[in-house]
């Protein structure tokens, strides 16, 4: 286990650059308007020898308890309850402000210890702001700036005795027991954040009428208590659930922050194994939702199609047949793909979309032996052969799989470049049927032989 130190301070101090300075990588959305940051994203940090889980956190500030800004302090506030250390973050260039000091007394009324880090330290005004900070009892501040990577040995040494022993764990992804990758994608407001929450059974996230109110992909680690598992070893089942900011139709996306926010959601399924496309049944199938679905097959990942809001649905097994025969009208390319009736408010579905999920997993990962392949494919051959354009014959030799996540398999033989678009999907139709990989993304390329001499 790592220990955890959690950034706070008020908007736009540059929490998410020293968290991007200390993950080794530009993870968090940073931007100069202040609040990009909303929900708590956790990562990796890594300062010399020293290695924990670091946490970044939305601006704190003194709000209405139901308003945005107000449901962001609470995640701001659990931060810091969960925290071994709290990096208090100030602007050097600004000074104490007086929301400076609120923070402060707040941070001085919690058990959790506090390290004091003037941001932004380039200058001589940094000098004033130390002295300033002083009188806010947390002792001499660490200068620092996060932006040009500058006081970094003097930020170890206050680190040190809080975070000191952490031991980061390898993990072999294609192990069983290895957490499941776990996208949630979706257009704006239909209900992701919710679902994770639900899933969760704690309000991690922050959720509520605006739409838009995700920005970051945030990734949470979670264990999940599979009711029926097919082996009693494997009933906790380790999950890293990823939520990810709507995606509206690009013609609609004009704002820079946003454009950020839709690029870190599509980074999101490239890092996912799974990906969940939630729909909201209010609303049904819409073009969007299949340009996201087409963009997850495309990017090679296992597809799992939920419909939120299904306790206020109407005409449930009407709406339910309908979007099914859309969805496979529109995604034509892999028909079948699972599709799951849920509700992030009642939890109804959340553990058979959890079992398709890992299922999916299994096919997306599955290697078939090449005996075994190549039994099949001189069968679909004989019982299919390929065409003889121009009455030369194509020759298909054999069939090996170059790789899983996601299948993909290579087939040798001549004149392959002549096949047919539908003797292609003839054998992706096959292998999916056949060899047990469902309805996941398989891939086949074709390689003639090179070999002058060889005969047809």
């Amino acid at each position: 286990m790592l220990p955890t130190v959690a950034i706070i301070g008020r908007p736009n101090v540059g929490k998410s650059t020293l968290f991007n300075r200390l993950v080794g990588k530009k993870v968090a959305l940073v931007d100069d308007q202040p609040g990009v940051t909303r929900d708590r994203r956790e990562g990796v940090g890594k300062l010399f020898d020293l290695t924990f889980t670091i946490v970044d956190t939305a601006g704190y500030e003194d709000h209405d308890i139901a308003s945005l800004p107000g449901r962001m302090r609470m995640q701001t506030e659990a931060a810091v309850d969960g925290a071994d250390v709290a990096l208090f973050v100030i602007d050097g260039r600004a000074g104490v402000t007086p929301l400076d000091e609120e923070i402060a007394r707040w941070l001085r009324s919690s058990k959790t210890p506090i390290v004091l880090a003037v941001n932004k330290a380039e200058g001589k005004q940094a000098e004033n702001t130390i002295m300033e900070a002083y009188a806010m009892g947390f002792g001499e501040g660490v200068a620092i700036s996060a932006e040009h990577g500058e006081g970094l040995a003097d930020l170890f040494q206050a680190l040190l005795p809080h975070v000191d022993g952490g031991v980061e764990a390898e993990i072999d992804n294609e192990a069983p027991d290895a957490p499941l990758k776990l996208a949630i994608v979706g257009r704006p407001n239909a209900g992701k954040s919710t679902l994770i929450n639900r899933i969760l059974g704690e309000e991690r996230l922050v959720t509520g009428p605006e739409a838009g109110i995700t920005r970051d992909s945030i990734s949470i680690d979670w264990e999940w208590h599979d009711p029926n598992p097919t082996d009693p070893d494997f009933a906790i089942r380790k999950v890293r659930l990823i939520d990810t900011a709507g995606m509206r139709k690009r013609a609609r996306v004009q704002e820079k922050l946003e454009k950020l926010s839709v690029a870190d959601a599509r980074h999101a399924i490239d890092f996912a194994e799974v990906v969940v496309l939630v729909l909201d049944a209010t609303l049904g199938l819409e073009l969007q939702d299949l340009k996201i679905a087409d963009g997850v097959v495309e990017e090679g990942r296992a597809l799992i199609i939920a419909v939120n809001k299904w306790d206020v649905a109407v005409d449930g097994a009407s709406l339910f047949k309908g979007i099914r025969g859309a969805l496979d009208e529109g995604l034509a390319q892999l028909k079948g793909v699972p599709m799951i009736a849920i509700s992030g408010l009642t939890g109804k579905g959340l553990d058979q979309l959890l079992t398709a999920a890992f299922a999916a997993r299994e096919a997306w990962s599955r290697r078939v032996s090449t005996s075994t392949l190549n039994r099949w494919f001189e069968a679909a051959v004989d019982a299919n052969p390929p065409p003889a354009p121009g009455g030369k014959r194509i020759k298909l030799r054999y069939i090996t799989q170059a790789r899983n996540r996601p299948p993909t398999f290579v087939v040798f033989g001549t004149r392959t470049e002549q096949l047919p678009a539908s003797y292609h999907r003839y054998l992706l139709n096959g292998i999916r049927r056949d060899l047990d990989f469902g309805a996941v993304p398989v891939r086949i390329n074709f390689r003639s032989s090179k070999n002058p001499f060889a005969t047809d």
